[in-house]
């Protein structure tokens, strides 16, 4: 019988080991969302992490009588490799941050780190063990396997081999898996006593990338919103400007006091009262003309002229 198996308490299934051979993680790849009632969410989700519903074609049954809508997907990768160490990851979302299970493994030694955000509430230092990361059904099924199967002279190959068979027959037991998996490996040459400062360092590291893509995505967020906002403003019927001046096919119209001009990326070209260039494809203009938006469609009030812009014309507010 094992006896260092480490239990997490998350919603996958990450098993690790980390020895004096080096490291080897293996994770299932399935991610599921719920779409509905809140308390019917969170019925389906214990039936689901508890065993009471036993595979995928119960788990859709049982969705559709909670009118729960359901996205599955097998392709989420949990585990991966910085440097010498393989890093697996769980995490749920709060009511404020996201909260983030990692196990670091590499050889002679781990680090499980808290994170809520990219901010570390804890960190678990040792140095050999077995470590499961799942719902209490996955938990539970992949100690009894590894009680059975597991034998100390593995190679890390092997345990590769053992914990995919694993994570695969228990996808037989419960909809929380998938068939999907992965496995990593690393074994660098590393005594215990260098091992957990270069897990020190990679921990600060990665933690630091988090914390820059989290940052990089609240931005890109902010700047979809604006676009959102800015989107919803656009010109669909009104007044624009009038023409005051005409080179050939090109005029120059100032703007509205309530029209601004947008290129194709949304960046501010011109502002109210300012100019903004144009293209006569059919017709003839004339300075003065009002320029307008009727039916859709940019043209000169009271003529059959076809105009072009490669603008994005938008109200003040």
């Amino acid at each position: 019988m094992i006896k260092n198996i480490k239990l997490g308490d998350n919603m996958s299934l990450i098993i690790a080991y980390m020895g004096k051979k080096g490291c080897v993680m293996a994770s299932d790849k399935r991610r599921i969302a719920y779409f509905g009632d809140k308390d019917n969410r969170e019925l389906l989700e214990q039936e689901i992490y508890s065993g009471t519903l036993t595979n995928d074609i119960e788990l859709y049954n049982r969705a559709e009588e909670l009118d729960i809508v359901l996205k599955v997907s097998d392709d989420a990768s949990k585990i991966k490799t910085v440097e010498d160490v393989v890093v697996g990851e769980v995490s749920s979302k709060g009511t404020s941050e996201t909260k983030r299970k990692r196990i670091y493994g590499t050889t002679n030694g781990f680090q499980i780190v808290q994170l809520s955000g990219s901010e570390i509430i804890s960190v678990e230092k040792g140095s050999s063990s077995i470590i499961l990361f799942g719902n209490k059904i996955t938990k539970k099924l992949a100690s009894e396997a590894l009680n059975k199967k597991w034998k100390a002279s593995f190679s890390l190959k092997y345990m590769g081999e053992l914990f995919g068979e694993i994570i695969e027959d228990i996808s037989s037991k419960t909809p929380s898996l998938g068939k999907q998996y992965d496995v990593l490996i690393k074994n660098p040459k590393l005594s215990k006593d260098e091992t957990q400062k270069y897990l020190d360092n990679i921990v600060d590291m990665d933690v630091k990338l988090l914390a820059k893509f989290r940052s990089k995505l609240r931005e890109d967020l902010f700047k979809q919103n604006e676009i959102i906002k800015l989107a919803a403003t656009i010109v669909e019927e009104g007044s624009i400007g009038k023409i005051i001046s005409i080179d050939d096919n090109i005029i120059h119209v100032k703007l509205n006091s309530d029209i601004r001009a947008f290129d194709t990326n949304w960046k501010l070209l011109s502002s109210p009262n300012e100019e903004v260039v144009m293209f006569v494809d059919n017709g003839s203009a004339s300075i003065g003309d009002e320029i307008v938006i009727e039916n859709e469609t940019l043209g000169i009030k009271g003529k059959s002229v076809d105009l072009s812009c490669n603008i994005i014309l938008c109200h003040l507010k």
